[in-house]
C-alpha cells in the first residue's frame, strides 16, 4: 500500500504534539483510556491510523527508549520509522533567524522541516536543554522553529522544557497500578547525580500528576526551583482537582506519605556554566539519594524515567525492589505514544 503524503493548505496548521500545557486534563485522560484499549488489543484506532504512514525522526540527542519505542509503535502497527541523528547522518541544523551560517550548521530548520514534510506523515524532534540560561530553554525555541516550518504535526520527543510523551506513560503506569491515578498522592524527589540534567522529565511528572488528579509533592534542595510557569500551571490543575499542591525541602517528610514515588535529578539554574560548582552541590546533597527506606508503605511505588544512575540517584536496594515499576514504565511508552501518533495522524485514504 502507497499512502499519499499530503501538506496541509496554506493557512491550515497541523496539530502538534509539544506540551503538556496545550492541552485540558480531560483531553490528556482520553490519550491515556486510549493508550490502555490499545495494549489491551481492544482498540484498532492505531492500526488503522499507523498502518502506511511514515514516521521521520530528528535526534539532536541520543535516546535508548524514545527511539525505540517510536520505531517499535510505527512498526508493530504496520508504519515505519525514519531515524535521523544531526551531526552524524544528517547536517548540523540550524534553527535561529536572521544568522549568518558560517558555523558548523549547514542547513537551516526553515528547508529542513518542510522539506521532511514531503516525506513524513509526521516529525518527531529530540532536544535537550542548552544549560546555560533558564530563561532561554524555557523558550523551547528548536522545537518550537520545527512546529512552525513544518506542514505535517510534529511530536515532541523530549524538548528543553518538558517530556509530554514520558509522562502520559507515566500516567497510563499509575493508572494500570491503582486501577485510577486520580486521588492518589505522589511525590516527586530530586536526587544527585554526576552531572547537571536537564527539568524537562521533572516538569512533566508534575504537569502529569496535576492533570491526573493527584495530591502532588515536590521535593527538593533550596536552590533547585523548578519552572515558575510549570508550578503555576500545576497548582491551577490541582486546585480545579481539589487536590493538594506543596514544594518542600523536607525529602523524608514527601516520601513517607508518597503512594507514587518518582525520583529524578535536575540541575540548578545558579550552577548553568558551572560545571564544578553544580558537581560540588551534588556532592553535598549526596543523602538525597533515594533508598529502600525512602517507600512509604508495602504499595509504595517507585518510578523513574530511565537511563538512572544506580547508587548515585538510586540505591540498588530501591531499584531491585518489587514495588520499582520502572520497567512497566519504560514498555508503556509504546502504547502511550501509539495513541499520540494515532490521534495527530487520523485515519489514512484506506488500506490497499
Amino acid at each position: 500500500m502507497t499512502t499519499v503524503i499530503k501538506s496541509k493548505s496554506p493557512g491550515v496548521k497541523p496539530r502538534h504534539w509539544l506540551s503538556f500545557v496545550d492541552h485540558e486534563p480531560n483531553e490528556l485522560a482520553a490519550l491515556v483510556k486510549s493508550a490502555r484499549e490499545i495494549k489491551a488489543g481492544r482498540d484498532q484506532h492505531a492500526a488503522d491510523a499507523i498502518f502506511g504512514r511514515i514516521l521521520g525522526m530528528v535526534f539532536f540527542n541520543p535516546s535508548l527508549r524514545t527511539r525505540t519505542s517510536f520505531e517499535a509503535a510505527m512498526m508493530r502497527f504496520g508504519g515505519h520509522a525514519i531515524t535521523l541523528n544531526v551531526g552524524g547522518d544528517t547536517w548540523n541544523l540550524e534553527y535561529r533567524d536572521g544568522v549568518v551560517m558560517n558555523g558548523a550548521a549547514a542547513e537551516h530548520i526553515r528547508e529542513a522541516a518542510p522539506v521532511l514534510s514531503r516525506y513524513c506523515n509526521i516529525i518527531g524532534v529530540r532536544t535537550f536543554a542548552g544549560m546555560k540560561s533558564a530563561a532561554e530553554d524555557a523558550q523551547d525555541a528548536l522545537l518550537r522553529a520545527f512546529a512552525r516550518f513544518a506542514t505535517v504535526p510534529v511530536v515532541s520527543l523530549e524538548s528543553a522544557t518538558e517530556h509530554p510523551c514520558q509522562a502520559l506513560a507515566d500516567w497510563m503506569t499509575i493508572d494500570e497500578r491503582f486501577g485510577s491515578a486520580a486521588g492518589r498522592r505522589f511525590t516527586l524527589t530530586w536526587a544527585p547525580q554526576a552531572k547537571a540534567t536537564p527539568m524537562a522529565v521533572p516538569h512533566s511528572a508534575v504537569l502529569c500528576a496535576a492533570a491526573a488528579g493527584m495530591n502532588l509533592t515536590i521535593a527538593h534542595p533550596p536552590g533547585y526551583e523548578l519552572n515558575a510557569d510549570v508550578l503555576a500551571r500545576a497548582k491551577q490543575w490541582c486546585d480545579r482537582a481539589g487536590t493538594e499542591f506543596m514544594v518542600t525541602h523536607d525529602q523524608a517528610a514527601a516520601c513517607a506519605s508518597a503512594e507514587v514515588l518518582y525520583v529524578k535529578s535536575w540541575g540548578s539554574p545558579q550552577f548553568y556554566g558551572d560545571a564544578d560548582g553544580q558537581r560540588d552541590s551534588f556532592a553535598r546533597h549526596a543523602n538525597w539519594m533515594v533508598t529502600q527506606r525512602n517507600l512509604a508503605t508495602s504499595e509504595s511505588v517507585l518510578m523513574h524515567c530511565l537511563p538512572v544512575r544506580r547508587n548515585v540517584v538510586i540505591a540498588d536496594d530501591a531499584l531491585d525492589d518489587s514495588r520499582c515499576i520502572v520497567v512497566d514504565q519504560a514498555e508503556n511508552r509504546m502504547w502511550a505514544q501509539a495513541a499520540i501518533l494515532a490521534n495527530l495522524l487520523g485515519p489514512p485514504s484506506g488500506r490497499s
